[in-house]
C-alpha cells in the first residue's frame, strides 16, 4: 500500500511558478513510477507527465513540455511537479499516483494509487 499526499497548489498569475509536492508513504516508493495528472472543470483528468522509479526516464504531456519538470527524491519519498510559465489553461486539480513494476505510463488506469489532488488555479 502506498498512501500520497500532494502540496503547493495555490493561486498564481500567468507566467509564475509554482512546485507541486507528493509525499507517499511506505519504504517501497522507489519501486514505483510516479505520474502526475490534472482534471479541469467539466473535463476528463489528464496524463501530466511521469518518472521512472530511478527517475532516469521521464515523459510530459505536450501541453507542458518545456514548461514543467517532473523530478523525485527517492531517499525522501516525494515527487516534485516544478511548474513555470503557467497558463491559465493550467488550472486545475492536480493529482498524484503511483504505478508498480516502475515503468511509464499515460493512462491513469495505469496507476494504482492515488493522492487527494492540490488546487492550481492561474489567473490572467
Amino acid at each position: 500500500q502506498v498512501q500520497l499526499v500532494e502540496s503547493g497548489g495555490g493561486l498564481v498569475q500567468a507566467g509564475g511558478s509554482l512546485r507541486l509536492s507528493c509525499a507517499a508513504s511506505g519504504r517501497t516508493f522507489s519501486r514505483y513510477a510516479m505520474g502526475w495528472f490534472r482534471q479541469a472543470p467539466g473535463k476528463e483528468r489528464e496524463f501530466v507527465a511521469v518518472i521512472n522509479w530511478s527517475g532516469g526516464s521521464t515523459y510530459y504531456a505536450d501541453s507542458v513540455k518545456g514548461r514543467f519538470n517532473i523530478a523525485r527524491d527517492n531517499a525522501e519519498n516525494t515527487v516534485y511537479l516544478q511548474m513555470n510559465n503557467l497558463k491559465p489553461e493550467d488550472t486545475a486539480v492536480y493529482y498524484c499516483a503511483a504505478k508498480e513494476l516502475g515503468g511509464l505510463a499515460k493512462g491513469a488506469l495505469s496507476y494504482d494509487y492515488w493522492g487527494q489532488g492540490t488546487q492550481v488555479t492561474v489567473s490572467s
